[in-house]
């Protein structure tokens, strides 16, 4: 059954878009960069237009995820060349390459907000609750380094159909700044002045570990009014030294990125409070899980109501919501439960 939106969703919608464009620079969700465009024909000119219409589906199927709900992805509206053409407000080219019979380019398209609403509202999609804005990232190996390997890693083309446009830190200043932050301590107060030069209010610290085996990627978020949020993973080594490891462990920081961004963010302002059993064998443990709960930054207090042998009850005052907890305390190496109404939690050391 098809889904319709009403004139005022629509309108919501409109307004939501057009908000978009005007709050933030062209490159943030309207300009899709980095398509590559090579096509031949009888003539020069013949060549440049093939060209240029090949990249137009291709520029949409990415703006169109970036800005719908991943359970909307498989709906892409196929439009015809003259469809894309309407929705373009411009484009221009990079690294050009022509002779007489082909042209080559990369290619950045930037369409018109009101007339992907207008798409949009006519096969009745809707907007993605989380909306794609630029971020500020910042790569950490372990401190930023704009001439870094690490920060070579995000560089170039190969990122623009993220569903999460981001940009890098540029010029001295920024290296100054945040060069000597430390990845731990480092909030929203630390990275604004960076992130404000491109108008973004929220930013991605992106630490990379090397181990014998692997690459170990944290990804810390942080933004207005939100507490920080962090994530883990391991990326293999691959193939082609440093370099190709690098290039796999950012691949991956990218995908988690992405997925960190679906989930709303932990508001400041949204105080929680829950009680949960642990269970303990020593104080020992008892003291290792305090210190683990201690490097969760939404949780803001910890209480104990009642202490037996081998097991203890404790009250958690967090912000957030309890999912956010869980999240929150699983990427600090604990795990928090919920069985019959009643919860428990457990950590590294304590199973």
């Amino acid at each position: 059954m098809r889904r319709f939106i009403s004139p005022l969703a629509f309108a919501l919608a409109a307004a939501a878009i057009l908000f978009w464009s005007n709050a933030a620079t062209a490159a943030d969700v309207f300009a899709i960069g980095g398509i590559h465009v090579d096509a031949s024909g009888p003539s020069a000119s013949v060549a440049q237009l093939s060209a240029m219409a090949q990249g137009r589906p291709k520029a949409w199927a990415i703006l169109y995820k970036r800005i719908t709900k991943p359970q909307d992805w498989g709906r892409l509206p196929k439009l015809d060349d003259a469809s894309l053409q309407r929705i373009i407000r411009t484009f221009s080219v990079t690294n050009e390459k022509r002779s007489t019979t082909r042209y080559v380019a990369d290619v950045t398209y930037t369409f018109s907000p009101e007339g992907v609403a207008r798409v949009l509202q006519g096969g009745g999609i809707g907007l993605a609750q989380v909306q794609a804005k630029r971020i500020l990232l910042v790569p950490f190996g372990p401190n930023y380094s704009g001439s870094s390997m690490w920060t070579a890693a995000f560089s170039g083309t190969r990122y623009s159909a993220s569903s999460v446009p981001f940009a890098l830190p540029v010029g001295a200043t920024d290296q100054a700044v945040l060069g000597a932050l430390n990845f731990d301590t480092a909030n929203w107060v630390d990275v604004e002045p960076a992130a404000a030069r491109i108008h973004a209010t929220e930013a991605a610290l992106v630490k990379v570990a090397p181990s014998p085996d692997h690459l170990t990627v944290t990804i810390k978020r942080l933004g207005v009014g939100q507490l920080p949020t962090k994530s883990s993973l391991n990326v293999p080594l691959l193939p082609g030294g440093a370099a190709g490891s690098y290039s796999g462990a950012a691949d991956a920081a990218i995908r988690a990125i992405q997925d960190m961004w679906k989930a709303h963010p932990i508001e400041a302002s949204q105080a929680s409070r829950l009680t949960a059993d642990v269970k303990i064998s020593s104080l020992a443990e008892w003291g290792a899980l305090q210190t683990q709960i201690s490097t969760v930054p939404n949780v803001t207090h910890v209480n104990v109501l009642a202490m037996d042998i081998g097991e203890a009850r404790i009250s958690i005052a967090f912000v957030g919501s309890a999912e956010q907890l869980r999240e929150a305390l699983s990427a600090e190496g604990m795990l928090l439960t919920k069985t019959d109404g009643e919860w428990s939690l457990s950590g590294s050391r304590t199973q």
